[in-house]
């Protein structure tokens, strides 16, 4: 009977770590879209109502640091990770 729910409880386990993998993938989608669309419209904004240039190259220039930045550290190794030598847990 131990075994049994031993084996149940890992399985719930396992079930509710998918879950969660999935729901972070879902609200990282919603928040990169939405982050997007705040992006597209105010650029859309400066953009139909030209005026200040100045005002015109931040609007464009900001979105593309922020990729870059991210890009960047995304495509950055910052640390090697290794394991000790032994493999055990400590």
């Amino acid at each position: 009977m131990f075994v049994v729910w031993r084996f149940s409880a890992r399985k719930a386990r396992r079930a509710a770590d998918a879950a969660r993998a999935g729901a972070r993938v879902v609200s990282l989608a919603g928040r990169v879209l939405f982050t997007g669309a705040a992006f597209v419209g105010v650029q859309w904004l400066v953009i139909t109502h030209p005026g200040n240039p100045t005002l015109l190259l931040v609007v464009l220039a900001v979105p593309d640091l922020i990729a870059a930045h991210v890009l960047i550290r995304a495509l950055t190794v910052t640390s090697l990770d290794t394991s000790p030598r032994g493999g055990g847990r400590r």
